[in-house]
């Protein structure tokens, strides 16, 4: 026996009830009389009660129509408010937007981005997972991701965020007052280096470099290493040795004279940071309006 849908019948039923006229209602749906009759006919079968009065001259609810009425017609109200809300939801930015992201785009990307995004869009409530870990935005639950260019996955949308990162050495004035100045990447054997692990990784990152156009790694010498390049940078600063990451980490600190670049002509180029998501996403008011944003104050 075939299953017969819930609301089956609820709109003729609602229709001839607004009307107390089958043609009138007919007129209103786009359907014939008959169909209207018919839509009827079988609605009062399934629930076993007569729910209209016919006659050749007039229409009108019976007992139980009028009980059922009362039941529906707030029903349905609230049924076609939940579509209206969808329909804003599509076309206004609003409801709950997860981004995981690395440290180092707090203040890269985030920094300028959030305060303007917060401004246009207050429907919009903003989780910000930290995470240097390459994540999977599906089983996380995450609508989009930030990562450098390298680490993002093939299958996904990727919006540039920053320019490509020139990737060097770098070191405190007072490290190198007492020290003295790598000349080439071998020169690091007789430097303290501070060593980086990615969270997840086994082994201790190696610093990579480029000499006429060949790629070469070295596994630089030190007695720190450490998971987080907050930590690494603060501990660069205090001229407790050389670091290895990008230019665009330690833009301000550049800029301030608190860190200088060595071995800049050996570092390598690569992708900057993009924000990442699955292509189906992007249907999401929310996230497109956090692209358009992003894309406008990012770097």
């Amino acid at each position: 026996m075939a299953r017969i849908d819930t609301f089956t019948g609820l709109s003729e039923f609602l229709a001839v009830a607004k009307h107390l006229n089958f043609r009138a209602a007919s007129a209103e749906l786009g359907v014939t009389p008959a169909a209207i009759s018919q839509s009827i006919r079988s609605l009062e079968e399934r629930v076993g009660l007569s729910l209209f009065q016919r006659t050749t001259r007039r229409v009108a609810l019976t007992e139980a129509g009028v009980s059922f009425l009362g039941r529906v017609r707030p029903a349905t109200a609230e049924i076609g408010g939940a579509l209206d809300a969808l329909t804003t939801l599509r076309r206004r930015p609003s409801g709950h937007l997860r981004l995981s992201v690395p440290r180092i785009a707090l203040e890269l990307v985030l920094a300028p981005v959030l305060p303007e995004f917060r401004r246009l869009y207050p429907e919009v409530r903003i989780e910000i997972d930290v995470d240097d870990n390459v994540v999977d935005l599906t089983s996380g639950r995450f609508d989009a991701g930030i990562r450098v260019g390298a680490l993002v996955e093939r299958d996904m949308v990727a919006v540039r965020l920053s320019p490509d990162c020139h990737w060097c050495v770098l070191g405190a004035p007072s490290y190198f007052s007492a020290h003295g100045r790598p000349r080439s990447p071998e020169d690091l054997t007789g430097h303290e280096c501070i060593r980086y692990r990615l969270p997840t990784a086994r082994t201790v990152h190696r610093w990579q470099f480029l000499r006429k156009g060949k790629k070469f790694s070295i596994d630089p010498p030190g007695g720190v290493v450490v998971n987080d390049t907050i930590t690494l940078i603060a501990l660069a600063k205090n001229g407790m040795g050389l670091a290895y990451t990008a230019d665009l980490v330690v833009a301000r600190e550049l800029a301030a004279g608190e860190l200088e670049a060595v071995l800049a002509s050996y570092g390598p180029r690569t992708p900057g940071l993009f924000l990442y998501f699955p292509a189906k996403s992007q249907e999401q008011p929310k996230l497109r309006a956090f692209i358009d944003v992003a894309r406008r104050l990012g770097r």
